[in-house]
């Protein structure tokens, strides 16, 4: 059997499942891999074997090879564990950028390279396309699925040997071709919550690896409100999990923690979901990666996404010199997250991204004040 063109990261899903099929119908010599990136639990939400039935039915449906390769170990190492140190550390980690970039786009390249594929191909919503002898990174013309936020660490050699095949497309039209094609992935739900861990009760499966410690829920003037089972399973924003009834003094509204001091283990909140505890208009970030390699300028006007789904806001960057970046947004955000990633765009072009260090929302500011 001679050696494919492109191995395609068939996870079961649909997407997955459309590329290949457009791979094949374009005359490319295809192959699936399908990759175990979890070890088995007794979670009843562990859907492994049942994507991975669905791969291989797919597979076959095709008329493609498909092979399977095991990266839990690797997993393990490269992003849970970055992901459980930074929930401990009071952080909210994104571990889908993680995931593509050790994972889907190291050891999954690197597995397709060892089966002679020139290149790979996965069902991400984005485009790559070269321009003046480099390759950039566009948003998917599905803006409503646009995953370019989740690869933004990416580089020229990843870039180079992958393929998008649903960039261009609606979900819509994925959906139409995969039932015209008769795939049994067709109809079947698109995959949400971790990467490759999938959905579950996020805060019970976090407390397997992360015990619960317990602390006081106050708002930002330091009134004791109730009890939270440990701040590391709470996010900025968050609204779901607080548990708090009807307070005297207060109105019948929702609460939404605004702050966390890891160090004294007590979770802030406050009333209103645009509430001034949760604004911030500067933030701060680790080392930045670029796409092309470098940055722009040092200093530079782009849009950024601070989450993923959000609409990209008008910003300036100033690029120090060990590569962090000081960002400025032209009008306040909400619920910009230490942790989570910062990602900038010029147009449609993603330039690359870094890890959210801290920003100047009121709580933010207070502790780092206290803590001089």
């Amino acid at each position: 059997m001679s050696a494919p063109d492109v191995i395609v990261g068939m996870s079961g899903g649909v997407d997955s499942s459309v590329a290949a099929l457009l791979l094949r119908d374009a005359g490319v010599a295809v192959a699936g891999l399908f990759m175990q990136n979890w070890a088995s639990d007794d979670s009843s939400d562990c859907r492994v074997e049942d994507d991975r039935r669905d791969a291989v039915a797919v597979s076959g449906r095709l008329g493609i090879p498909i092979h399977f390769r095991d990266f839990s170990s690797e997993y393990l190492e490269g992003v849970f564990k970055h992901f459980l140190a930074e929930y401990a550390a009071g952080r909210t980690p994104n571990p889908d950028v993680l995931c593509n970039r050790e994972i889907k786009f190291k050891h999954f390249l690197d597995a397709a390279r060892d089966l002679g594929a020139e290149s790979i191909a996965t069902g991400h919503y984005a485009r790559v396309e070269r321009r003046n002898g480099s390759w950039r990174l566009l948003r998917a013309v599905d803006t409503s699925k646009d995953q370019s936020y989740f690869l933004h660490q990416l580089g020229q050699s990843q870039l180079a040997a992958t393929r998008f095949p649903l960039g261009g497309m609606l979900k819509s039209e994925v959906r139409r071709i995969a039932a015209d094609a008769g795939l049994p992935t067709a109809a079947k739900k698109d995959s949400t919550g971790i990467c490759f861990i999938g959905e579950r009760d996020f805060r019970q499966f976090l407390s397997r690896y992360l015990p619960a410690q317990p602390g006081e829920i106050r708002d930002p003037t330091g009134r004791l409100l109730g009890e939270h089972g440990g701040v590391c399973y709470f996010t900025l924003g968050q609204r779901e999990g607080l548990q708090l009834g009807g307070i005297r003094g207060r109105e019948q509204a929702p609460w939404y923690v605004v702050g966390k001091d890891v160090a004294r283990n007590i979770l802030y909140v406050d009333q209103g979901i645009d509430s001034p505890w949760l604004q911030s208009t500067t933030l701060s970030s680790e080392d930045a990666h670029w796409i092309a390699g470098s940055a722009p300028s040092s200093r530079f006007s782009c849009t950024a996404q601070t989450r993923y789904r959000q609409q990209a806001e008008a910003c300036d960057v100033m690029v120090r010199d060990d590569g962090t970046l000081d960002v400025r947004f032209s009008r306040s955000q909400r619920a910009v997250t230490p942790g989570q990633s910062l990602v900038l765009y010029d147009a449609e072009a993603c330039l690359g991204g870094a890890v959210i260090l801290s920003t100047d929302a009121p709580l933010e500011s207070m502790q780092r004040g206290q803590a001089a």
